[in-house]
């Protein structure tokens, strides 16, 4: 006799994307409007509790909570129906590169580039964090839980943990690279995805949590954030000698400009990726170290920041005296909400198992990055960015990076590009010792 498969429906309350951006901006306008109340209950709890981590974790309880989701199925007519929220893509596609834009039009690149090699170091010891920390990962939860690791051929659990390399060290078109060239099991591969997400939004949770405490840090780590104050106090400054009553006609001139650049990045972006992937056959193929290049997102963010830097060459600059990176740290905040609300905490309880692996996957990158920011007295800024370069991408750098200031959204772009370009070769690397790790314990 066949069992009937179960049909779950798993609508949230508000399904209306409408509905859904206004409870975000709601949630939005509480976390502000609380965080600037003086004295009190409130001022002390913001002392602990950074305003962009809770703007953060609050849309993450609404989703776990099934008040709001970015991904559900409805039952209709006796059939499963899948539905997403497409917030996420359009914050995503549209705010993010406008914020970077907004945030690097008064950039000093020559500041920039005073900061020195520490923010590439502490970059790459993010990606060999991950490279290392998934064979090992593998090789602690095998010993304690051979069941967790089980399988063989296109169920090799390392395949799948291969998409998580590529996700945590470039992003998703090089997540995408590992899937089609170790060829996981697709009807497994949600596991995987599951563990990104939970890992690296708690992972960036924590990030943000340091950064209230950023001084204490530094001081611990004996750390020189001249270049970084510097860079900030110029910016500051900058935007004081330039500031002015905005007009209408400024806020229309200001985000006709940005949007207009966000519209040819996206044009750009998708002529350049196409082109390369037509006319080059290791773009092409998505299991090359290269097909990176061919992704839409890699050109339109590298494209918008490159519109941001150009226009910090003009009189388009003046415009941080009417307010251009608090323009763009609204847009980051909007973005932010978008990405807390596609974390649900219930999932952990789902595979316990894979969750574990990816912690100590985790805790690994996270230890080489404070031993050598220890060893180099790297700040604790190149230790947070260089690492959200790595595992939270385009998306998620700028955002950690301008929660120190909105000045410093530029670096966490510039960095997260060197992780698309370098993404792929290096889960490769990963992904080839858990093949090694998995062979020599018997589970391939």
């Amino acid at each position: 006799m066949n069992k009937q498969k179960v049909l779950i429906d798993t609508t949230p309350v508000f399904t209306d994307d409408i509905m859904v951006f206004g409870l975000l901006m709601g949630v939005l306008a509480l976390v502000f409007y609380t965080a600037s109340l003086k004295g009190g209950f409130w001022e002390k709890f913001y002392k602990i509790v950074p305003a962009l981590l809770l703007a953060y974790v609050l849309p993450a309880i609404l989703s776990s909570t099934g008040i709001i989701a970015t991904e559900w199925v409805s039952i209709e007519d006796g059939k499963a129906v899948e539905h997403s929220s497409k917030l996420y893509f359009i914050a995503s596609r549209v705010l993010l590169p406008a914020s970077l834009i907004l945030m690097t039009l008064s950039i000093d690149l020559k500041a920039v580039f005073r900061l020195g090699p520490k923010a590439l170091i502490m970059f790459f010891t993010g990606t060999l964090g991950i490279v290392i920390g998934g064979p090992v990962a593998l090789y602690l939860v095998g010993i304690v839980s051979p069941e967790t690791v089980a399988g063989t051929g296109h169920d090799a659990l390392w395949r799948g943990l291969s998409t998580l390399a590529g996700s945590w060290i470039g992003g998703g078109a090089n997540q995408a690279a590992m899937l089609e060239i170790f060829e996981y099991n697709p009807k497994k591969y949600g596991a995987t995805v599951l563990v990104d997400i939970f890992v690296a939004n708690v992972w960036m949770a924590l990030l943000l949590i340091g950064i209230g405490r950023s001084k204490k840090i530094d001081q611990w780590l004996k750390a020189d954030t001249s270049a970084i104050e510097e860079l900030k106090h110029k910016v500051t400054a900058f935007a004081k000698k330039v500031q002015r009553i905005p007009t209408l006609t400024d806020y229309m001139v200001l985000l006709g400009i940005t949007f207009f650049a966000v519209a040819m990045a996206f044009w750009g972006g998708a002529h350049i990726s196409n082109f390369l992937t037509e006319n080059i056959s290791l773009i092409a193929d998505k299991s090359s170290p290269f097909s990176s290049f061919g992704s839409h997102f890699f050109w339109l963010i590298s494209l918008a920041t490159l519109f941001g830097i150009g226009f910090s060459f003009t009189k388009i600059k003046n415009y941080e005296g009417i307010g251009a990176s608090k323009i763009g740290s609204v847009f980051i905040y909007i973005l932010v909400a978008t990405i807390g609300m596609k974390m649900d905490l219930s999932e952990i309880l789902k595979n316990p198992g894979l969750i574990f692996i990816g912690i100590i996957w985790m805790s690994i990158h996270a230890l080489l990055l404070i031993g050598v920011a220890k060893l180099i007295r790297a700040p604790y800024f190149f230790l947070a960015v260089g690492s959200q370069a790595n595992v939270g991408g385009a998306a998620s750098a700028p955002i950690v990076a301008s929660a120190f200031h909105p000045s410093l959204a530029s670096v966490g772009v510039m960095l997260a590009v060197v992780g698309y370009v370098v993404g792929t070769v290096a889960a490769l690397g990963s992904a080839i010792l858990m093949e090694i790790v998995s062979k020599l314990m018997g589970i391939v």
